[in-house]
């Protein structure tokens, strides 16, 4: 059993955890400034709701994308299509993953008398667990999943205080893009893959040069909000700014490395370069909020 874990973790990638955990945080730490009161038992249930609400999308995705991976070259080793876990092994895990992201919601309510995260708790996992299905006819199924990790400041916030403001919102729209725009350069390496199983992604409807464009497009948009972010909120100031600025940069290398012709570099683009920008403005907005 502890094997079958390990490998289901490893296929399912939960050290990416770290692409919205980060967003999840700065929110709710903004949040608690505004309104006060317990802080770290809260948080300790955000990272729990985190984790498995991640690992429920997740495991949808391997469980609903089964056949899909085991005609892409690229994804027919993971556990499912290779046959290294069982279909109902992933899908207990599933399970397991949503009953604790509920039984973590209840908490709120039960010891922050806050109902809110229980009665979107639902929602929110049906909304996550379906993102894999859009990639089926719309290209819009990059900015499927860009919500998807958009829910997280907004979700955060709303755990803390109970209500929904403008940070969270503009954190939102800063997350949606920034996602969004680095799953269209991932999905430039499955282009013939995708067009040989009918999977519709902006590189496969748009081709890879001009999914490129749209990514970057996607990606001004995304700092943009994050300025907007750190101008409209009094809690972040130079800290902030200066964590927005190297992710700009982060951003225009990200760019720079991957071109229609040579997609060698579109792992360090994806893993790498994203999971920094999360984490450095995650973490100087943090100690903005603190100081």
């Amino acid at each position: 059993m502890s094997a079958k874990l390990a490998l289901f973790c490893r296929d399912i990638k939960i050290s990416h955890s770290v692409f919205a955990m980060p967003w999840a945080i700065l929110a709710a730490a903004m949040a608690w400034h505004r309104v006060g009161g317990p802080l770290l038992g809260k948080l300790a249930l955000i990272v729990l709701c985190m984790v498995t609400a991640r690992t429920v999308a997740m495991a949808s995705n391997r469980v609903l994308d089964a056949e899909l991976d085991r005609k892409n070259p690229r994804t027919a080793r993971r556990a499912l299509p290779s046959g290294q876990l069982s279909l109902r092994f992933v899908t207990m895990i599933m399970i397991l993953c949503a009953a604790a992201f509920v039984a973590a919601t209840a908490l709120f309510w039960l010891v922050y008398a806050n109902a809110w995260p229980l009665a979107l708790a639902l929602p929110v996992l049906a909304f996550l667990a379906s993102y894999p299905l859009l990639k089926r006819f719309s290209r819009l199924c990059h900015y499927y999943l860009g919500t998807a990790l958009a829910l997280a400041p907004i979700c955060a916030w709303i755990a803390i205080a109970g209500t929904v403001a403008l940070p969270p919102v503009l954190m939102a729209v800063a997350v949606l893009c920034w996602t969004a725009g680095f799953d269209i350069i991932y999905a430039c390496q499955d282009y013939e893959s995708d067009l040989e199983t009918g999977v519709v992604s902006v590189p496969a409807k748009s081709g890879i040069a001009r999914a490129l464009w749209i990514s970057r497009v996607t990606h001004v948009i995304s700092f943009a909000a994050l300025v907007a972010l750190g101008l409209l909120t009094p809690e972040l100031s130079r800290l902030y700014f200066i964590g927005v600025a190297l992710a700009g940069a982060l951003l225009v290398i990200e760019h720079a490395i991957v071109k229609p012709n040579d997609l060698s570099k579109v792992g360090l683009a994806f893993f790498t370069i994203n999971g920094v920008i999360s984490l450095v403005i995650g973490t100087l907005g943090v100690i903005d909020v603190f100081i």
